[in-house]
């Protein structure tokens, strides 16, 4: 399991005990707005948390419905999630971007397409932009302070990208562009 669902998953039980499908429902409708995280089966992840002895396991019973299991963090649960919120904090790993890669092969493209994918890249970041400035609105209205900070990091980010892209657009109109001679050294 990767860190970053182990932190969410002990942070959502950190704030109150839920059970499997209200975990699931948060980190689709909120938490994957600005993580990269989806979960297929949060049972698993919770069931290997729960041998970890990080969280318990529950029983409850409504009436005629099904029962649930509500899980809750133990200390050595919560120990953990304090463990792995100040990692991420103190963590500054480079940013992964994925048009990286695609940058580097730019030149392997005919200007004229490479500009008009490059357009079509800003078009794209620009829904996203949008839809990032009706959510930071509604958050400064009716949420807490950390989720509209969040949403206005990610605004951060998306328009540090857009500016790049118009200036990488503007120099392959000037000019062509090749991929540079990887540089081979011998020691």
């Amino acid at each position: 399991m990767k860190i970053e669902q182990e932190l969410i998953i002990l942070g959502l039980l950190e704030d109150k005990p839920r059970h499997g499908y209200e975990i699931k429902k948060q980190i689709k409708e909120v938490i994957s707005t600005f993580a990269a995280l989806e979960v297929e089966s949060i049972y698993y992840s919770l069931n290997l948390l729960e041998k970890k002895g990080y969280l318990k396991k529950t029983v409850s019973v409504g009436g005629p419905r099904p029962e649930k299991f509500i899980y809750s963090l133990t200390p050595k649960g919560h120990e953990r999630f304090l463990q792995l919120l100040t990692k991420s904090l103190l963590t500054a790993d480079r940013p992964n971007f994925s048009i990286d890669a695609a940058l580097y092969f730019l030149p392997s493209l005919p200007p004229d397409v490479a500009l008009r994918r490059l357009k079509g890249r800003m078009r794209i970041l620009s829904k996203v932009e949008e839809a990032l400035e009706k959510l930071s609105e509604q958050l400064q209205v009716k949420s807490s302070y950390h989720l509209h900070s969040i949403v206005e990091h990610n605004l951060e980010l998306l328009r540090a990208e857009k500016k790049f892209i118009q200036n990488i657009s503007q120099e392959l109109t000037k000019k062509n562009i090749s991929i540079p001679e990887w540089p081979h050294t011998s020691m």
